[in-house]
């Protein structure tokens, strides 16, 4: 609809994940660099975790796309609650296996042909599990033990997991250990700061012939970043959104007062804003709320989200002194009992 008025070519800021679309972020470079590693080990798994809307699915399609076909022979698993007896079954389903009826034995022996005919082929076998935050333990288990097929020591399977945060969770358990010793490479993907943030917006407004129709006014990026946290989907929900908005009301301008207008009426149906406090911009109070426009206020909102940044540093430093304490702790602890025994 609003494509025509601004003589668009395309939906910038469709929900549904397109590689085309892909913005090479800080964050998403290295989780894809830790696929891409992956893919060259051929062995182990790579984990890719992030919170809700923050782009795994995108990363997805962006590696299947690059990936040769004459090589790598990749399926994708979107899971929900996948119990371990369905686990295999649907893993063969994945790559076209004969499935139905068949038992765990059937279905064993089906799989680890196709990888070693796969494997005489010159081919590698690679599966993705989008979603993975929504497998139990055991079922995560029988995807390790899938790792087990090898000819040569050389790996017939690869497994990539990427899920929401609750996927970090269910590894950490003691009953995990394991599979744990088998991830070669994991990463936490973080939502986009207010710089790649706006660098997103433009990029996915080039890719559909944007020519500054509408144009965007001074502090509205600013604006965006607060009601949305800089989490990908929800850039793209109110981005598009504002779009329709322009075009109902034949605008060539976005400015604070259209923002203000979509986002009030996005919160009515139940969205919150998401940024911490220490990210969101400094408002003017009055009788009608106003964002600051002032370049006072600029420097305000980068100063405050540096100082998160740092905090959230500090926080991680934290955490890993008080690890290392653990583990000398222990190793100390050890060597008391050592003493012990002389």
């Amino acid at each position: 609809m609003y494509e025509d008025f601004y003589g668009l070519t395309g939906k910038p800021f469709q929900l549904s994940p397109d590689s085309r679309f892909f913005f090479n972020s800080k964050g998403h470079n290295r989780a894809m660099a830790y696929l891409r590693y992956g893919l060259e080990q051929g062995e182990g798994f790579i984990v890719i975790t992030g919170g809700i809307g923050t782009g795994k699915t995108m990363l997805v399609r962006n590696l299947f796309d690059e990936l040769d076909s004459t090589r790598v022979v990749a399926a994708e698993l979107v899971t929900t609650q996948v119990q371990p007896n369905d686990m295999l079954r649907i893993v063969c389903a994945s790559f076209g296996l004969t499935h139905k009826s068949a038992s765990k034995a059937t279905l064993l022996n089906n799989l680890e042909e196709f990888l070693r005919s796969r494997y005489r082929e010159g081919k590698r076998v690679l599966l993705v599990v989008d979603e993975a935050q929504n497998l139990p333990e055991r079922s995560i288990e029988e995807l390790r033990m899938l790792a087990n097929f090898q000819i040569d020591g050389t790996a017939l399977l690869q497994c990539f997991l990427l899920g929401q945060d609750e996927l970090k969770h269910t590894l950490q358990s003691p009953g995990m250990e394991q599979f744990r010793q088998r991830v070669i490479a994991s990463y936490h993907l973080r939502a986009l700061n207010l710089e790649e943030m706006q660098h997103y917006i433009m990029h996915r407004l080039r890719l559909v012939g944007w020519r500054e129709d509408p144009k965007i006014a001074d502090g509205v990026f600013g604006s965006i970043y607060e009601f949305t946290g800089g989490v990908p989907r929800r850039v793209n929900t109110l981005c598009d959104r504002m779009l329709l908005f322009g075009c109902l009301e034949e605008m060539h301008e976005i400015d604070q007062d259209a923002l203000e207008k979509v986002s009030d009426e996005m919160k009515e149906e139940g969205w919150s804003e998401t940024a911490s406090q220490a990210e969101r911009p400094i408002r003017l109070r009055g009788k009608k709320r106003r964002f600051a426009r002032t370049e006072d206020s600029d420097l305000m909102q980068r100063l405050a989200i540096l100082e998160a940044e740092i905090d959230a540093l500090k926080a991680g430093l934290q955490a890993e002194r008080r690890m290392v304490e653990a583990i000398q702790l222990r190793i100390d602890m050890s060597e008391d009992d050592d003493d012990e025994y002389e």
